[in-house]
């Protein structure tokens, strides 16, 4: 499923959809419907082949100070799998070489990597530490993959209006045990397949964040991409903003530019 663009992981863990309306539903049992949105979404996206483009994160504390990170991000759709990213961190000084390379499967454990330039070596991220914080982000390290329908599973909430039109609200519960969640709520626009918002729920049910996409762009592929993610902590008090520059598709990418040597020759 082709939805964050950190990958955003954002992605950065994408949402991005185009679609073909509500028309449809009517024909799908309702304990199916949270399912068939799912599917929808994820078909929309399909065959963006690759994606390179640059984001600009700012972190806020509980006061309001914030610091600024900036990053290019490549993308690559992966046939029968989840998709491979590679995020490279070109500022502040103290991160800049620091590369997150990212493989989502869909039914098992993503593979992630981190390369610290500091002490040139690449760390594993274990799979027991997804729900940890990306770089000090409000976003978790499970945020940023591609979201495959197999990660979850869904029920359909209600109807309600997404972005100026007729929209759905589903639920989907992580089937992997060791997500820092135990539901994620989303509202999507039933006529072009887009997220207005995602509320996160940690592991004792209490809302934890609300990520909401903004500024929606349609390109020259007929694919949709949000251009403003934000964030919002509301234990914490903290937000993380994303703002999308630079999206470019089917560029010269190959799997030897997401292979664990890219972290390293990363710039």
């Amino acid at each position: 499923m082709k939805l964050f663009q950190l990958n955003i992981i954002l992605a950065l863990v994408v949402f991005s959809f185009s679609g073909t309306g509500a028309m449809g539903q009517e024909t799908v049992p309702k304990e199916e419907r949270g399912l068939w949105v799912a599917r929808q979404i994820d078909r929309e996206d399909e065959g963006f082949v690759n994606q390179v483009s640059e984001a600009t994160m700012t972190l806020r504390n509980k006061q309001g100070q914030e610091s600024i990170r900036r990053m290019t991000i490549k993308s690559l759709e992966v046939d029968g799998d989840g998709d491979k990213s590679l995020t490279i961190f070109s500022s502040p000084r103290d991160v800049k070489g620091t590369a997150f390379l990212s493989f989502t499967h869909a039914l098992e454990p993503d593979d992630q990597w981190l390369f610290l330039p500091a002490l040139k070596r690449v760390k594993r991220i274990s799979s027991n530490n997804k729900s940890g914080p990306f770089m000090g982000s409000e976003f978790a390290y499970e945020d940023i993959s591609s979201q495959e329908v197999e990660k979850y599973s869904y029920e359909y909430i209600r109807e309600e209006s997404v972005m100026g039109s007729e929209g759905h609200v589903i639920e989907r519960v992580p089937v992997d045990p060791k997500s820092g969640y135990t539901k994620q709520v989303v509202w999507v626009d039933g006529a072009n397949w887009r997220v207005g918002k995602i509320e996160f729920y940690d592991r004792k049910g209490e809302k934890l964040k609300t990520l909401n996409f903004e500024d929606y762009k349609q390109y020259s592929n007929k694919k949709w991409r949000s251009s403003r993610m934000e964030m919002t902590n509301h234990q914490s008090g903290k937000s993380t903003q994303l703002i999308w520059s630079n999206i470019k598709f089917e560029q010269d990418l190959t799997e030897r530019d997401f292979d664990q040597n890219a972290l390293k020759r990363a710039r």
